[in-house]
């Protein structure tokens, strides 16, 4: 049990003893008898016993009424919440090559883009305790939404990247460069970037090594990936209004992003279908988790009216007895 104000429980001794000094203080009723044999015969009662009953049931009384001003309450429920704080920064392909539809969707063809997007939206719902960024590349990079823990915002700016939206070509080097604009200044202890693309790096003037040797500088982690089919892969076309596929081949830098992620202390992972790319994002959550223990108590239960009903019964029973059992003639 707690007290929401304990200050009031420092009265308690004052008043009581403020009533055995007014119980000390008070002359007992006399009645004046012609001879104390009288007084010898009669004996000790049992009203006589317990003449002091009404005075402790006042005391009482008064403690539990104090008791119930300090405003007791019990915890009904005590939480101990596990939070996870890292910021991450997403830093997702957006040049020609991700129109490539080599990734299914529930029986259905789709882009690498429309795939990633698919799965980021699923790793973003699950880090609810994190601050997550997000940046597009193809042959520029730009911050699509800075660090934040509004993942409603966030997933409507994932919506907003789109194929031709960007100057084409693949600047991993700038991408990495623009998401370390936004995680070099951030004080959390883990800093990570999630770096997905489908090719090599052909524009920027940034070379993704470099870059990525500043991210080890910064103690900022890259995990990279490498979307898409490896060698041919299917490129929709639109002749006379008609959807057709020409196959075109695939020319994925395996090598730099593995380089760049074991400069950084992070991973490479490849993913050529859907259900490889969600097992990479779900890898890359179970990897980037910090637990931090939270206690935290809720639900509170009030307990001073059980106190003052208490208190105000025991006034109710002292004020009975004086009138009844303990009734005295002045």
């Amino acid at each position: 049990m707690i007290f929401k104000s304990p200050i009031y429980l420092f009265f308690i001794p004052f008043v009581l003893a403020l009533i055995y000094v007014f119980k000390k203080g008070q002359r007992p009723s006399r009645i004046v008898f012609p001879s104390s044999i009288i007084i010898s015969q009669l004996g000790t009662t049992q009203k006589t016993r317990f003449r002091n009953v009404p005075h402790y049931l006042r005391a009482v009384s008064i403690v539990l009424i104090i008791i119930a001003l300090s405003g007791p309450r019990a915890v009904s429920k005590e939480t101990v919440q596990k939070q996870k704080g890292i910021d991450i920064v997403l830093a997702v392909d957006a040049s020609g090559s991700m129109a490539a539809e080599d990734f299914n969707i529930g029986n259905k063809r789709v882009n690498r883009l429309q795939a990633v997007k698919n799965v980021v939206e699923s790793f973003i719902k699950e880090r609810t305790s994190d601050r997550i960024g997000l940046v597009a590349f193809a042959g520029l990079a730009y911050t699509v939404c800075p660090l934040t823990t509004d993942n409603l915002w966030l997933l409507k700016n994932l919506e907003r990247i789109e194929l031709g939206l960007i100057d084409d070509g693949t600047a991993i080097g700038s991408a990495i460069v623009s998401s370390l604009s936004r995680l070099k200044v951030s004080d959390a202890k883990s800093k990570v970037m999630i770096l997905l693309t489908d090719g090599m790096n052909n524009a920027g003037k940034v070379d993704p090594i470099d870059a990525a040797r500043v991210a080890e500088a910064f103690g900022i982690k890259i995990y990279t990936i490498g979307a898409g089919t490896k060698g041919y892969a299917p490129f929709p076309q639109y002749v006379f209004g008609r959807k057709v596929y020409t196959q075109r081949l695939s020319d994925l830098d395996e090598e730099s992003l593995k380089k760049i992620a074991d400069i950084t202390g992070g991973k490479y992972f490849s993913a050529t279908d859907i259900e490889s790319l969600r097992e990479v994002y779900e890898q890359i959550d179970e990897l980037e988790k910090t637990e931090i223990e939270e206690f935290g108590y809720f639900e509170y239960e009030e307990l001073f009216v059980w106190f003052l009903i208490g208190g105000m019964l025991l006034l109710a029973a002292e004020e009975i007895l004086l009138n009844t059992l303990f009734f005295k003639i002045p």
